[in-house]
């Protein structure tokens, strides 16, 4: 039986998630088709831009991403303490990036007079709007029907661009969000369309290895030790771009099956074996496994959302 949505994000057990969304009926409606010969790479950046765009505006960290011909991964962290802190004022000032204000709103925006039946009604509504900029089912619908709409009007058609609603994984732990963030970050070496992270496009690994990683959260090294929110990756950059070169030799076509002799010092952290990484980097991740982490963290996971069981794919990292 299929999970409710709002049963399915539990914040108290995990604030990272990984979400996925493809086109319709898998067509190549973001890449080249080499069935028509038309390319629709620029719709590529067209999520791209938005994906950054939005992580501004909404109460959620924008982590990882890969934006693929037919699908696209992205990684996210809702941040319910800063959505909880932000002021009034504030939170009408993210709200009107995504949306425009009812004449209520605006009104009290411009400091106008309200009688107290009007002030319960703000109050009211200034609770949904913070509710709202911390939902990953918003933001990720946002996304999607964003481009859908930009995408019909180009192709001068109607109908569904997106297969369904997106499919969502929690990420439980450190070891988990490290696999999950790589994967990613990979996909385009692994499916062939690139030969290394530095040329796979519309990826957060570009990104970051071009230097710019505005509008990403931030790696451990690149927070500096003074500050306090804590709101950064748990892991040093360049460990990471170690372990995700480490990686990608391994997934390559030519080196089936080949582990590199010198391993990234972070497999040695995760009390993790090399076998065990390239097991996880290699297929396609299941759809329908719900979270990834430890043994103990998903069973914890089962009982914050009610389930008996979560099925844990043959490709995840199996620790304890």
């Amino acid at each position: 039986m299929t999970i409710p949505r709002r049963q399915q994000i539990c914040l108290a057990e995990t604030c990272y998630y990984h979400c996925i969304s493809r086109c319709v009926r898998r067509a190549f409606l973001c890449g080249s088709d080499p069935l028509s010969g038309k390319s629709y790479q620029h719709r590529r950046g067209w999520i791209e831009q938005q994906l950054l765009a939005q992580s501004r505006a909404f109460c959620i960290d924008l982590v990882g991403y890969a934006i693929m011909s037919n699908h696209y991964h992205v990684i996210v962290k809702v941040k319910p303490g800063l959505a909880a802190a932000l002021s009034a004022e504030a939170i009408l000032a993210r709200w009107r990036q995504l949306y425009r204000l009812n004449p209520l709103m605006a009104r009290f925006e411009a400091g106008e007079p309200l009688t107290n039946t009007e002030k319960e009604i703000v109050d009211n509504e200034i609770n949904r709007m913070r509710q709202t900029l911390m939902s990953i089912s918003r933001f990720m619908a946002y996304l999607n029907e964003r481009i859908a709409r930009k995408a019909n009007v180009e192709d001068g058609c109607k109908g569904r661009f997106w297969e369904g609603r997106f499919r969502s994984q929690a990420i439980l732990d450190d070891t988990a969000l490290l696999q999950c963030l790589a994967y990613v970050d990979l996909n385009p070496v692994r499916a062939g369309i690139s030969q290394n992270p530095i040329q796979s496009e519309y990826t957060s690994i570009k990104r970051r290895l071009a230097g710019n990683s505005s509008g990403l959260l931030r790696f451990k090294s690149d927070v500096p030790e003074a500050t306090t929110d804590h709101n950064y990756l748990p892991f040093h950059l360049n460990d990471y771009l170690q372990l995700v070169d480490w990686s990608g030799r391994i997934i390559r076509e030519d080196k089936r099956g080949a582990i590199p002799k010198a391993v990234p010092p972070l497999i040695d952290q995760l009390d993790i074996t090399p076998a065990q990484w390239q097991t996880a980097m290699k297929p396609s991740v299941p759809w329908h496994q719900k979270a990834l982490g430890s043994s103990t963290l998903i069973k914890k996971y089962c009982q914050a959302i009610d389930q008996r069981w979560l099925w844990q794919g043959r490709y995840s990292l199996l620790y304890t």
